[in-house]
Protein backbone atom coordinates (compact mmCIF):
# COMPACT_ATOMS: atom_id res chain seq x y z
CA UNK A 1 0.00 0.00 0.00
CA UNK A 2 1.39 3.60 -0.91
CA UNK A 3 2.36 5.89 1.68
CA UNK A 4 0.00 8.59 2.58
CA UNK A 5 2.84 11.28 1.23
CA UNK A 6 2.44 9.72 -2.19
CA UNK A 7 -0.98 9.19 -2.18
CA UNK A 8 -1.36 13.11 -1.19
CA UNK A 9 0.85 13.61 -4.14
CA UNK A 10 -1.00 11.27 -6.22
CA UNK A 11 -3.95 13.39 -5.39
CA UNK A 12 -2.38 16.97 -6.19
CA UNK A 13 -1.38 15.88 -9.75
CA UNK A 14 -4.32 14.32 -10.60
CA UNK A 15 -6.33 17.65 -9.41
CA UNK A 16 -3.53 20.10 -11.60
CA UNK A 17 -4.27 17.33 -14.60
CA UNK A 18 -7.99 18.30 -13.93
CA UNK A 19 -8.26 21.57 -13.91
CA UNK A 20 -6.05 21.08 -17.67
CA UNK A 21 -9.00 18.97 -18.90
CA UNK A 22 -11.83 21.35 -17.81
CA UNK A 23 -10.35 24.25 -19.24
CA UNK A 24 -10.02 22.20 -22.56
CA UNK A 25 -13.44 21.26 -22.11
CA UNK A 26 -14.69 24.80 -21.61
CA UNK A 27 -12.62 26.44 -24.46
CA UNK A 28 -13.73 23.67 -26.61
CA UNK A 29 -17.60 24.07 -25.81
CA UNK A 30 -16.77 27.57 -26.51
CA UNK A 31 -15.60 26.84 -30.19
CA UNK A 32 -17.74 24.69 -31.36
CA UNK A 33 -21.02 27.42 -31.97
CA UNK A 34 -18.61 29.69 -33.43
CA UNK A 35 -17.63 26.74 -35.68
CA UNK A 36 -20.76 25.39 -36.55
CA UNK A 37 -21.83 29.06 -37.24
CA UNK A 38 -19.34 29.33 -40.02
CA UNK A 39 -20.37 26.26 -41.45
CA UNK A 40 -23.75 27.91 -42.03
CA UNK A 41 -22.69 30.98 -43.05
CA UNK A 42 -20.43 29.54 -45.47
CA UNK A 43 -23.41 27.02 -47.16
CA UNK A 44 -25.38 29.78 -48.75
CA UNK A 45 -22.38 30.67 -50.84
CA UNK A 46 -21.73 27.00 -51.55
CA UNK A 47 -25.91 26.71 -52.70
CA UNK A 48 -25.46 29.21 -55.07
CA UNK A 49 -21.79 28.30 -56.88
CA UNK A 50 -23.50 24.70 -57.46
CA UNK A 51 -26.75 26.13 -58.65
CA UNK A 52 -24.75 28.53 -60.96
CA UNK A 53 -22.83 25.56 -61.96
CA UNK A 54 -25.87 23.52 -63.29
CA UNK A 55 -27.22 26.00 -65.12
CA UNK A 56 -23.80 26.56 -66.83
CA UNK A 57 -23.49 23.10 -67.41
CA UNK A 58 -27.38 23.31 -68.86
CA UNK A 59 -26.16 25.70 -70.83
CA UNK A 60 -22.88 25.03 -72.17
CA UNK A 61 -22.39 23.34 -75.36
CA UNK A 62 -18.73 22.06 -74.49
CA UNK A 63 -18.47 19.67 -71.46
CA UNK A 64 -15.15 18.62 -72.42
CA UNK A 65 -13.22 20.61 -69.17
CA UNK A 66 -10.42 18.83 -67.57
CA UNK A 67 -12.15 18.87 -64.54
CA UNK A 68 -15.24 17.72 -65.50
CA UNK A 69 -13.63 14.63 -68.08
CA UNK A 70 -12.62 10.86 -66.88
CA UNK A 71 -9.43 9.96 -67.63
CA UNK A 72 -9.08 6.95 -69.54
CA UNK A 73 -6.90 4.53 -67.57
CA UNK A 74 -5.90 7.08 -64.19
CA UNK A 75 -2.66 6.19 -62.61
CA UNK A 76 -1.96 8.41 -59.73
CA UNK A 77 -4.59 10.12 -57.28
CA UNK A 78 -4.30 12.99 -54.76
CA UNK A 79 -5.72 11.97 -51.24
CA UNK A 80 -6.13 15.05 -49.30
CA UNK A 81 -6.08 14.19 -45.61
CA UNK A 82 -7.59 16.88 -43.31
CA UNK A 83 -6.48 16.06 -39.62
CA UNK A 84 -6.24 18.51 -36.47
CA UNK A 85 -2.98 20.47 -35.60
CA UNK A 86 -3.41 19.81 -31.24
CA UNK A 87 -3.91 16.79 -30.10
CA UNK A 88 -6.39 15.76 -26.71
CA UNK A 89 -9.52 15.07 -29.04
CA UNK A 90 -10.00 11.40 -28.70
CA UNK A 91 -10.08 9.30 -31.71
CA UNK A 92 -10.93 12.50 -34.31
CA UNK A 93 -7.62 11.47 -35.83
CA UNK A 94 -6.83 8.46 -35.53
CA UNK A 95 -10.44 7.61 -37.21
CA UNK A 96 -9.04 10.29 -40.28
CA UNK A 97 -6.60 8.11 -40.88
CA UNK A 98 -8.02 4.86 -40.93
CA UNK A 99 -10.05 5.99 -43.49
CA UNK A 100 -7.27 7.55 -45.99
CA UNK A 101 -5.93 4.53 -45.36
CA UNK A 102 -8.61 2.38 -46.37
CA UNK A 103 -8.96 5.07 -49.68
CA UNK A 104 -5.41 4.33 -50.34
CA UNK A 105 -5.91 0.52 -50.33
CA UNK A 106 -8.85 0.76 -52.83
CA UNK A 107 -6.82 2.86 -54.49
CA UNK A 108 -3.88 0.74 -55.10
CA UNK A 109 -6.37 -2.55 -55.52
CA UNK A 110 -7.72 -0.42 -59.07
CA UNK A 111 -4.19 0.19 -60.29
CA UNK A 112 -3.60 4.17 -59.08
CA UNK A 113 -0.79 5.11 -57.23
CA UNK A 114 -1.87 7.33 -53.93
CA UNK A 115 -0.34 10.68 -53.87
CA UNK A 116 -0.65 11.73 -50.26
CA UNK A 117 -1.00 15.84 -48.81
CA UNK A 118 -1.65 16.60 -45.83
CA UNK A 119 -3.65 19.58 -43.62
CA UNK A 120 -2.98 19.70 -39.99
CA UNK A 121 0.28 19.00 -38.09
CA UNK A 122 -1.02 15.83 -36.58
CA UNK A 123 -1.46 14.28 -39.66
CA UNK A 124 2.01 15.77 -40.88
CA UNK A 125 4.29 13.98 -38.18
CA UNK A 126 1.38 11.00 -37.95
CA UNK A 127 2.83 10.07 -42.04
CA UNK A 128 6.44 11.44 -41.71
CA UNK A 129 7.09 9.05 -38.23
CA UNK A 130 5.44 5.94 -40.36
CA UNK A 131 8.02 7.09 -43.26
CA UNK A 132 5.71 8.13 -45.53
CA UNK A 133 6.16 12.09 -45.50
CA UNK A 134 3.26 13.90 -47.56
CA UNK A 135 4.25 15.51 -50.60
CA UNK A 136 2.82 19.04 -49.42
CA UNK A 137 1.36 19.62 -46.13
CA UNK A 138 -0.55 23.33 -45.11
CA UNK A 139 -0.60 23.96 -40.86
CA UNK A 140 -1.67 25.88 -38.23
CA UNK A 141 -5.44 26.58 -39.15
CA UNK A 142 -7.14 23.83 -38.47
CA UNK A 143 -9.53 25.03 -35.97
CA UNK A 144 -9.94 28.32 -37.80
CA UNK A 145 -9.70 28.04 -41.28
CA UNK A 146 -10.51 30.75 -43.94
CA UNK A 147 -11.03 30.82 -47.59
CA UNK A 148 -7.27 31.62 -47.92
CA UNK A 149 -5.85 29.02 -46.39
CA UNK A 150 -8.12 26.23 -48.58
CA UNK A 151 -7.12 28.09 -51.67
CA UNK A 152 -3.29 27.52 -51.25
CA UNK A 153 -4.05 24.18 -51.04
CA UNK A 154 -6.65 23.93 -53.84
CA UNK A 155 -4.39 25.97 -56.69
CA UNK A 156 -1.39 23.47 -56.10
CA UNK A 157 -4.05 20.47 -56.14
CA UNK A 158 -6.26 22.07 -59.15
CA UNK A 159 -2.61 22.96 -61.04
CA UNK A 160 -1.77 19.10 -60.14
CA UNK A 161 -5.09 17.64 -61.62
CA UNK A 162 -4.90 19.91 -64.87
CA UNK A 163 -1.10 18.44 -65.31
CA UNK A 164 -1.88 15.01 -65.02
CA UNK A 165 -0.08 12.03 -64.24
CA UNK A 166 2.28 12.74 -67.41
CA UNK A 167 2.69 16.39 -66.22
CA UNK A 168 5.00 17.91 -63.53
CA UNK A 169 3.90 21.24 -61.30
CA UNK A 170 6.22 23.19 -59.18
CA UNK A 171 6.49 21.80 -55.48
CA UNK A 172 4.03 24.03 -53.21
CA UNK A 173 7.58 25.04 -51.01
CA UNK A 174 9.22 26.10 -54.30
CA UNK A 175 11.75 23.03 -54.05
CA UNK A 176 11.89 21.04 -57.53
CA UNK A 177 8.80 19.77 -59.32
CA UNK A 178 6.23 16.91 -58.50
CA UNK A 179 4.29 14.85 -60.95
CA UNK A 180 0.88 16.06 -61.64
CA UNK A 181 -2.34 13.09 -60.97
CA UNK A 182 -5.71 11.97 -62.56
CA UNK A 183 -7.76 12.63 -59.69
CA UNK A 184 -8.09 14.03 -56.37
CA UNK A 185 -9.88 13.11 -53.37
CA UNK A 186 -10.16 14.36 -49.89
CA UNK A 187 -10.77 12.81 -46.39
CA UNK A 188 -12.21 15.28 -43.78
CA UNK A 189 -14.69 14.68 -41.11
CA UNK A 190 -18.23 15.60 -40.91
CA UNK A 191 -19.93 16.86 -38.09
CA UNK A 192 -23.24 15.42 -37.54
CA UNK A 193 -24.23 16.22 -33.78
CA UNK A 194 -22.20 16.77 -30.56
CA UNK A 195 -21.36 13.59 -30.03
CA UNK A 196 -21.13 12.47 -33.37
CA UNK A 197 -18.51 12.96 -36.14
CA UNK A 198 -17.92 10.91 -39.32
CA UNK A 199 -14.81 10.58 -41.44
CA UNK A 200 -15.50 11.02 -44.73
CA UNK A 201 -14.32 10.44 -48.49
CA UNK A 202 -15.28 12.83 -50.56
CA UNK A 203 -14.09 13.05 -54.74
CA UNK A 204 -13.37 16.57 -55.83
CA UNK A 205 -11.94 15.82 -59.25
CA UNK A 206 -12.89 14.81 -61.80
CA UNK A 207 -16.51 16.53 -61.13
CA UNK A 208 -19.45 14.71 -61.87
CA UNK A 209 -22.10 16.56 -63.36
CA UNK A 210 -24.74 14.95 -62.16
CA UNK A 211 -23.67 15.88 -58.56
CA UNK A 212 -23.45 19.35 -59.43
CA UNK A 213 -27.25 19.26 -60.99
CA UNK A 214 -28.17 17.10 -58.35
CA UNK A 215 -26.14 18.75 -55.10
CA UNK A 216 -29.23 21.21 -53.90
CA UNK A 217 -32.35 19.55 -55.77
CA UNK A 218 -34.96 20.77 -53.23
CA UNK A 219 -37.41 17.84 -54.09
CA UNK A 220 -41.12 17.93 -55.30
CA UNK A 221 -42.56 18.58 -52.03
CA UNK A 222 -40.54 21.87 -52.09
CA UNK A 223 -43.35 24.18 -52.79
CA UNK A 224 -47.28 23.82 -52.40
CA UNK A 225 -47.98 24.59 -56.10
CA UNK A 226 -46.81 21.95 -58.62
CA UNK A 227 -47.00 23.93 -61.37
CA UNK A 228 -44.41 26.46 -59.74
CA UNK A 229 -41.96 24.04 -59.20
CA UNK A 230 -41.16 23.51 -62.40
CA UNK A 231 -40.27 27.28 -63.18
CA UNK A 232 -36.58 27.88 -63.79
CA UNK A 233 -34.50 31.02 -63.26
CA UNK A 234 -33.76 32.65 -66.86
CA UNK A 235 -30.28 32.97 -67.61
CA UNK A 236 -27.93 35.41 -69.61
CA UNK A 237 -24.25 34.52 -69.57
CA UNK A 238 -21.77 37.34 -70.22
CA UNK A 239 -19.28 35.99 -71.58
CA UNK A 240 -20.85 32.67 -72.80
CA UNK A 241 -21.12 29.54 -70.63
CA UNK A 242 -18.32 28.19 -71.54
CA UNK A 243 -15.88 30.50 -70.36
CA UNK A 244 -17.56 30.74 -67.33
CA UNK A 245 -17.96 27.36 -66.72
CA UNK A 246 -14.17 26.79 -66.85
CA UNK A 247 -13.79 30.16 -64.68
CA UNK A 248 -16.19 28.40 -61.99
CA UNK A 249 -15.13 25.46 -61.81
CA UNK A 250 -11.69 25.58 -59.96
CA UNK A 251 -13.57 28.03 -57.53
CA UNK A 252 -16.14 25.20 -56.90
CA UNK A 253 -13.37 22.82 -56.14
CA UNK A 254 -12.10 25.54 -53.53
CA UNK A 255 -15.63 25.78 -52.02
CA UNK A 256 -15.92 22.10 -51.26
CA UNK A 257 -12.30 22.23 -50.14
CA UNK A 258 -13.22 25.06 -47.68
CA UNK A 259 -16.19 23.17 -46.44
CA UNK A 260 -14.57 20.54 -45.91
CA UNK A 261 -12.31 22.39 -43.53
CA UNK A 262 -15.06 24.24 -41.55
CA UNK A 263 -16.64 20.33 -41.20
CA UNK A 264 -13.73 19.25 -39.66
CA UNK A 265 -12.93 22.59 -37.35
CA UNK A 266 -16.65 21.42 -35.85
CA UNK A 267 -15.68 17.98 -35.74
CA UNK A 268 -12.32 18.62 -34.09
CA UNK A 269 -13.91 21.23 -31.30
CA UNK A 270 -16.95 18.61 -30.87
CA UNK A 271 -14.26 15.46 -30.52
CA UNK A 272 -11.71 17.60 -28.03
CA UNK A 273 -15.00 18.58 -25.98
CA UNK A 274 -16.18 14.72 -25.39
CA UNK A 275 -12.29 13.88 -24.61
CA UNK A 276 -11.57 16.56 -22.02
CA UNK A 277 -15.49 15.84 -20.44
CA UNK A 278 -14.70 12.26 -19.96
CA UNK A 279 -10.78 12.94 -18.78
CA UNK A 280 -12.55 15.45 -15.98
CA UNK A 281 -14.91 13.00 -15.02
CA UNK A 282 -12.22 10.37 -14.67
CA UNK A 283 -10.00 12.87 -13.03
CA UNK A 284 -12.56 13.21 -10.65
CA UNK A 285 -13.37 10.01 -9.69
CA UNK A 286 -9.68 9.31 -9.38
CA UNK A 287 -9.24 11.87 -7.19
CA UNK A 288 -12.17 10.28 -4.90
CA UNK A 289 -10.99 6.85 -4.91
CA UNK A 290 -7.08 8.84 -4.21
CA UNK A 291 -8.68 10.58 -0.89
CA UNK A 292 -10.57 7.38 0.21
CA UNK A 293 -7.53 5.43 0.32
CA UNK A 294 -5.67 8.41 2.11
CA UNK A 295 -8.37 8.80 4.57
CA UNK A 296 -8.16 5.05 4.91
CA UNK A 297 -4.05 4.86 5.63
CA UNK A 298 -4.78 8.06 8.07
CA UNK A 299 -6.97 6.36 9.67
CA UNK A 300 -4.88 3.74 9.94
CA UNK A 301 -2.03 5.49 11.37
CA UNK A 302 -4.34 7.11 13.79
CA UNK A 303 -5.20 3.78 15.22
CA UNK A 304 -1.71 2.69 15.44
CA UNK A 305 -0.76 6.42 17.44
CA UNK A 306 -3.20 5.36 19.78
CA UNK A 307 -2.75 2.08 20.18
CA UNK A 308 1.28 3.24 21.04
CA UNK A 309 -0.04 5.82 23.31
CA UNK A 310 -2.16 3.42 25.26
CA UNK A 311 0.38 0.46 25.14
CA UNK A 312 3.13 2.82 26.65
CA UNK A 313 1.10 4.30 29.39
CA UNK A 314 0.02 0.64 30.23
CA UNK A 315 3.69 -0.08 30.53
CA UNK A 316 4.69 3.17 32.43
CA UNK A 317 1.50 2.24 34.99
CA UNK A 318 2.69 -1.33 35.13
CA UNK A 319 6.12 -0.34 36.10
CA UNK A 320 5.17 2.00 39.13
CA UNK A 321 3.20 -0.67 40.24
CA UNK A 322 6.30 -2.88 40.83
CA UNK A 323 7.62 -0.16 42.73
Amino acid sequence: MASLRELRSRIRSVNSTKKITKAQELIATSRITKAQARVAAAKPYAEEITKALAELASASKNLAHPLLTERENPRRAAVLVISSDRGMCGGYNSNVFRRAEELMTTLRNEGKEPVLYVMGNKGLTYYTFRSRPPVAAWTGFSQQPTYLDASAACNHLVEAFMAGADGEVPAPNGEGNIAGVDELHVVYTRFVSMLTQTPEVRRLAPIQVSFIEESFDMGEDSFSDSETADIKAQYEFEPDADVLLAALLPKYINTRIYSSLLEAAASESAARRTAMKAATDNANELASVLQREANSVRQAQITQEISEIVGGVNALAASGDRD
